[in-house]
């Protein structure tokens, strides 16, 4: 009790200064009192609610912002440097996507499913439905020693059979950054193998190291800048 009487009324006087060399020091740790309050930011999931609100000029702003894309999924809108060397973010937009297990084996009725709802039309997954909806259970065989060429028996018709090559690599377009832009296509390893029951299970396998990033991310840049161009107060970075 005496220890913390004592350091309540050590608090109660003033810090001495010392200077020294040039330099100016405090025999007790000082905290600066802020009159620069920040806003916390207004959360969004869609670019053009940003622009809506950028265009509708609502609050007051620096004479000078930025809208910056983070990644495919995450733009902000942040102002300058204050007095104080502290940017206020404004606006935080987080898009929301569809999730898929990309490099994980699912049932095969699943995978299907998943193809259809996630990905956009496109010609390969066209040809990867068509491929993956035909196969019999218990068929698929590795082709070659390479870890890639699968080979599966598919049904041709009614009572038709025969052993096809599983289609390697395909050009799909998941969804995968804002509605607004268009969507990056990329290319994908499409492999099969047999599950425990007998069924046959699905993946695929991202093989573009990540390029369709920076592609969305370009997409995205290249929306707001046309949306914000009669707005030069902002501008546009990735």
């Amino acid at each position: 009790m005496i220890k913390e009487a004592l350091q309540y009324i050590v608090g109660l006087s003033r810090p001495e200064l010392v200077e020294a060399g040039g330099s100016v020091y405090s025999d007790r740790p000082l905290k600066r009192v802020c009159h620069n309050p920040k806003a916390d930011p207004i959360k969004m999931s869609t670019l053009a609610g940003l622009v809506d609100y950028i265009r509708a000029e609502i609050d007051q702003m620096s004479e000078r912002m930025i809208v910056q894309v983070v990644s495919p999924l995450e733009v902000r809108l942040i102002s300058q440097l204050d007095s104080d060397r502290i940017r206020e973010t404004v606006v935080s937009v987080n898009a929301q996507v569809p999730e898929f297990e990309y490099g994980a084996y699912m049932g095969h009725e699943k995978f299907i499913i998943a193809l259809q709802a996630k990905f956009l039309n496109t010609e390969d997954r066209g040809k990867l439905l068509s491929f993956a909806g035909t196969v019999e259970n218990g068929s698929v065989t590795e082709y070659g020693d390479d870890g890639v060429t699968q080979k599966a028996t598919v049904r041709t018709g009614v009572a038709g059979k025969k052993d096809d090559i599983v289609p390697n690599p395909v050009l799909l377009t998941p969804y995968r950054t804002f509605i607004e832009v268009e969507q990056p296509e990329s290319s994908f390893i499409f492999r099969m193998k047999e599950g425990q029951g007998g069924g046959v299970m699905c993946a695929i396998f991202e093989a573009d190291g990540g390029a369709w990033k920076n592609d969305a991310m370009e997409n995205i840049r290249e929306y707001l800048e046309n949306e914000l161009e009669e707005f030069p107060q902002f501008t546009v970075i990735s």
